[in-house]
């Protein structure tokens, strides 16, 4: 059976946020992080994309789960920013690294649309540590809520490695199948890498019917709206560290969107 998103995925557009209080080169101005979101959120809306994902990119050395409080909190203030600043734009959220149920209460909070969840099932070695699945606590803490959000889920996820063999297939599998992902995310090796063909092709076969999503690496030069469902762009998009609207727009057009 074919899945489908509630939304449309076929470029995401990705926020990078200044780091956030309590993170170690935190500025000392919250209002100034939110509203660099949603100039930025702005940019994106104006330039074509289908959709906006925001993460702490920029809170590192991350915690590996659970987020404090005031990462939480202040991930809810500027999505809340990038919803008004943009809001006929399906949102998402990544809590980084692998706070599904924090992303997953930031997006109900915020009318969100899907959250990113790195690590939804098995295990994986990372510059965190051993991060491990929150498939049955994620999947349950839904549905209790009753929140229509949707999971996007990596399989063999960047910046990160698995215990010996690793199956690519299997993975995509379990992921999809008992870990209860809406779709998959594919990726390189981590920000801004190449995501290998073959890996996309791959998971495909695995999980017919389940979107895929290119997660690292996508140029103006390498998307194929024919290959995958989608592809989540960030570094490309920038110009100086910045995301800048020419990129954005020759990214809509590259994926044949109309570009604003």
């Amino acid at each position: 059976m074919k899945r489908s998103l509630p939304f449309d995925p076929r470029f995401i557009g990705m926020i990078h946020l200044a780091p956030l209080p309590g993170a170690p080169d935190y500025a000392g101005d919250l209002e100034a992080v939110a509203a660099d979101a949603a100039r930025t959120a702005r940019t994106l809306a104006e330039g074509g994309v289908t959709a906006i994902m925001v993460e702490n990119f920029h809170d590192a050395p991350f915690y590996k789960d659970q987020l404090p409080a005031e990462t939480i909190a202040a991930l809810t203030r500027c999505a809340l920013e990038i919803r008004r600043a943009a809001p006929d734009v399906p949102l998402g959220i990544n809590a980084l690294r692998n706070d599904g149920p924090g992303a997953l209460g930031v997006a109900l909070a915020v009318g969100a649309r899907f959250i990113r969840v790195n690590v939804l099932c098995g295990a994986m070695v990372t510059d965190q540590g051993l991060i491990e699945g929150c498939a049955a606590t994620l999947v349950r803490m839904r549905r209790m809520l009753n929140a229509p959000i949707a999971i996007l889920a990596d399989v063999g996820v960047k910046h990160a490695q698995p215990f010996g063999h690793f199956d690519l297939a299997q993975s995509a599998k379990d992921t999809a199948l008992r870990g209860r992902a809406d779709a998959l995310i594919v990726s390189g090796s981590g920000t801004g890498a190449p995501t290998p063909r073959k890996r996309i092709d791959e998971v495909r076969a695995a999980v017919p019917g389940v979107p895929v999503l290119v997660g690292s690496g996508a140029t103006v030069a390498t998307v194929d709206p024919e290959a995958v469902d989608g592809y989540i762009v960030g570094t490309a998009l920038k110009r100086d560290g910045v995301v800048r609207q020419a990129q954005v727009r020759a990214m809509a057009r590259a994926l044949g969107l109309a570009a604003g």
